[in-house]
Formats: structure tokens, C-alpha cells, sequence
């Protein structure tokens, strides 16, 4: 790599990372904690790459872009940032930097982007005016799109991307994961967020006037088609003479949403495939919890902040924090905001213990459900599956001390629940259709606090 790098940030350890690894690349670094002295340096003409921190002691990194790019055209910006938010990324995207990095970065990943900065130097792009967005940042105070992930980091700059993009955009995901909120997201920060946002289901299209009405009520705003692949034939064939219809100037931004494969479905007969091109001009896959690990700890305490309202705020304790780690979360986001809801309408301590979080999970659901078509699929296979996907999502670090006692109790605890319930109780026949002796049963009974209630089977 060859060049000179500008490196803006107020911390000095980052300043001398940055410097080291790009020196040792082969480039000139100069590096400074003051956005005055970043712009001296680049009136005065040095500098073929810019990496600069937001908030400054004096000033915003991202308000300095436009200005940047006024005085040197095309010298490219990236963005470095420990505030990893969604508004973040729209604001960098908006002001025209290169790239946008949250904090902690990936630092050879940092190297690789500021390689192709250098490389592409880009052609000059039109100035954005300097000043505050005419969003404001109110609309991120409500939103659980936070994190410092890869996959949510790569979600807000799809976002930015194609907000203001007349383009119809796909979003799939998991049921829970945010795809509605994804879809208002697009409308609330687009050039349409002053016209109406209206959701269409199945239902709507079937009635009488179901096209007309769906295309009146938005106005030229936006209209999101709710869960696609629940469409039957009848209703995909009205939804591509609906689109067909549309005006392409006045008619309004057309969203669509689908927890199932919409590739698949189309491999398979289920979809059309003129509608499936006509609604997936962008796609957005909004990842499960389960890929956002290291984004839980944020989630909680978004979620716990929003239902203790005026209320002291409830914390969780590092143990209980594990055990939501190591969860599956199969329901996602919205399986995570009603865990936490209930801690706080049923908690009296300030911090979570392990102890109450074992209590609520207990009542969740145990594993990931299957996939569609694996209802042959063997208990150990699953297992498996869940077990490798957990390895994966700590990358290339091993998983927090103590795994085999968690996972036993995971399958342990549902295992002797089941067991109980199908014997109504008696711990005599549990114990002889678990194959265990009974005071073994009374024991991890004890252990597991699992409660037993006997009753009468009716046959």
C-alpha cells in the first residue's frame, strides 16, 4: 500500500495502532487529535486517504466530510466510529464517506478498505451541505437497530444505500427479527417520510376494490406487502397487475417482507417468478439474534430501559448475561423484548441474578426450531447443528468456560419436565422410563428446580 494517511482521533491508542500498521503497510502517516489541525492538512494539500473519528473534542468528524470534500475532491474519507448506530451510518453514507467502520474495528479489515481507498481514488462527488440532518437523531431513540456486529453493521449501510432509492426492496428474516421495523425504518428516514406508510396484507388485495384502495391510502409514500410467501396464486397474479400498474413517477415506493425463502418457494412452484423479479430489486436479510451474540448485551439494556419507563433501571448480572448468550433465541428480537419485560414487571433487585434469568428461560422454548423439511431429522443431527452454529458465532474464539454443564442443562431440564409430564408426576415411573434411580431423579429434580404436579391421566 502507498500513500499518505491522515489519521484524525482523540484516542491516543488508536492514533498509534493506526499509525503502526499503516507505516508498516508502507505509508506516510500523519496523525492528530484535532479536526483543525486534520483540515490544515488537507488545505495545504497532503493526505490521499482520510480516517477520522465522529465525536472530537472539536468537532464532528462527519460534519467535516462536505468541507473535505469541497477543498479536495475525491480524497476519500472513512468513517470510525464508537457510536454504532443506525444513524450513524445514514449520516457518514449521507455526507459521501467512503466507508464507516464501527468501534472496536477489525483492524486488517480497517487495512483492506484503506488499501482500496488509496487504490480507487475516487472521482469527485457532489458536496453535501453542512448542517444537521433534517431527520434529527430522535427517530434512533425508539429503535433496537444498535450494534457493533458485522451483520448489523452491514444492514445500516444497506439501509443508507438504497433509503431514498425508488427501487422495490425485499427484506427477509426470521419471524422476530424486525422486518416490519426494517421496512418503517426505510420509510422514516427516506425523501417519503412526510407521505403516508401503508401496510398491505393477502386480505386487502382479495377485496373489492383491493388495489385501488391499497394505491389511494399511500399516496405516493410507501406500501409494504406483508409476509409475501403467505400469498396463495390468486393473490400474487392481483399483486403483478397491481405493480404493472403503478406509475413509475407518482405511485408509491413498493417494500415487501417474507420470513420463508422466497428463492426457494419459486424453485418450487410456490411463488411467481414476474412477481419475485418485480420485488426483489434490492434484497435485505435481516439476521437472527442468534448471529448477533455479541449484540445482546446492547439489546437488554435497550429492552429494559423501554419497559422500566420512569421506573429504576434493572441491570443484568454477568452470570445472567451468559445465560442469555448462550440461549438460541428462536422467537429473536421480539422473543428477547418480552424476556426483559417480564424481568422487569416480576424482579424487585436492581440487578438480575442467574438464578431469575434460569427461572424465566426455563419457561422458553428449549432449542431453535427445525427447519421446514427437516421434521425427519434425527434429535442428535439437531443437537449438532446447534452446536456448530454456536462454535461459529464466537468466530475464532472458544465459548465461555463450562460448556458441557450448560448444554446438559439445557437438554436436561425439558428432558425431565416431558418425562414427568407423561408420567403425571409419578417420580417412580419417571425414574424407570428415564432409566435413572429415583433418588437421582429427586436430586437433579432439586438442582434443576423443576416443578412437579401430579395429576390424573386421562385416557
Amino acid at each position: 500500500m502507498d500513500g499518505t494517511v491522515l489519521v484524525a482521533d482523540d484516542d491516543r491508542t488508536i492514533r498509534t495502532v493506526l499509525t503502526q500498521a499503516l507505516t508498516r503497510a508502507g505509508c506516510k502517516v500523519h496523525a492528530t487529535s484535532s479536526l483543525t489541525t486534520l483540515m490544515r492538512w488537507v488545505e495545504e494539500g497532503r493526505g490521499d486517504l482520510v480516517i477520522t473519528d465522529v465525536m472530537m473534542p472539536d468537532g464532528n468528524g462527519i460534519e467535516m466530510i462536505p468541507k473535505i470534500s469541497k477543498e479536495r475532491p475525491g480524497l476519500p474519507v472513512i468513517v470510525i466510529s464508537a457510536q454504532n448506530t443506525i444513524m450513524t451510518a445514514i449520516q457518514a453514507t449521507e455526507a459521501d464517506a467512503w466507508d464507516y467502520l464501527p468501534k472496536p474495528f477489525d483492524l486488517p479489515d480497517l487495512m483492506k478498505r484503506a488499501g482500496r481507498a488509496m487504490q480507487a481514488r475516487r472521482p469527485a462527488q457532489r458536496p453535501v451541505p453542512v448542517g444537521p440532518s433534517p431527520r434529527g437523531d430522535s427517530i434512533d431513540s425508539d429503535l433496537p437497530l444498535v450494534g457493533r456486529t458485522a451483520a448489523m453493521q452491514a444492514l445500516y449501510r444497506l439501509i443508507a444505500r438504497v433509503m431514498n432509492s425508488d427501487m422495490p426492496v425485499l427484506i427477509s428474516g426470521e419471524s422476530g427479527t424486525g422486518k416490519s421495523l426494517i421496512a418503517r425504518t426505510l420509510h422514516d428516514l427516506s425523501d417519503r417520510r412526510a407521505l403516508p406508510f401503508v401496510v398491505a396484507t393477502a386480505e386487502d388485495l382479495n377485496s373489492a376494490d383491493g388495489a385501488s384502495a391499497i394505491v389511494a391510502r399511500a399516496r405516493g409514500g410507501t406500501v409494504v406487502f406483508d409476509e409475501l410467501g403467505d400469498y396463495d396464486a390468486p393473490t400474487q397474479a392481483r399483486l403483478v397487475r397491481l405493480l404493472d400498474s403503478m406509475s413509475a413517477d407518482s405511485g408509491p415506493r413498493v417494500l415487501a417482507t417474507s420470513q420463508s425463502d422466497l428463492g426457494t418457494s419459486l424453485g418450487e412452484g410456490g411463488l411467481r417468478e414476474d412477481l419475485f423479479y418485480r420485488i426483489s430489486g434490492v434484497t435485505i436479510a435481516v439476521p437472527a439474534l442468534r448471529a448477533r451474540i455479541d449484540d445482546l448485551e446492547l439489546l437488554c439494556e435497550h429492552f429494559l430501559t423501554r419497559a422500566s419507563g420512569d421506573g429504576p433501571v434493572r441491570k443484568l448480572s454477568e452470570d445472567a448475561l451468559e445465560l442469555v448468550r448462550v440461549y438460541s433465541w428462536p422467537g429473536n428480537l421480539r422473543q428477547l423484548e418480552n424476556v426483559m419485560r417480564r424481568l422487569v414487571l416480576t424482579g424487585q433487585e436492581t440487578t438480575v441474578a442467574r438464578a431469575e434469568m434460569e427461572q424465566v428461560l426455563r419457561n422458553q422454548p428449549a432449542m431453535e426450531p427445525l427447519r421446514p423439511g427437516g421434521s425427519g431429522e434425527k434429535l442428535s443431527d439437531s443437537v449438532a447443528a446447534h452446536l456448530r452454529r454456536y462454535f461459529d458465532l464466537h468466530g475464532g474464539e472458544l465459548p465461555p468456560a463450562g460448556l458441557y454443564t450448560r448444554i446438559l442443562r439445557e437438554v436436561e431440564a425439558p428432558l425431565i419436565e416431558i418425562a414427568l409430564d407423561a408420567t403425571s408426576g409419578n417420580q417412580a415411573r419417571c425414574a424407570d422410563l428415564l432409566g435413572i434411580n429415583r433418588n437421582t431423579l429427586r436430586k437433579k429434580i432439586l438442582d434443576l428446580d423443576i416443578r412437579v404436579t401430579r395429576r390424573r391421566k386421562l385416557m
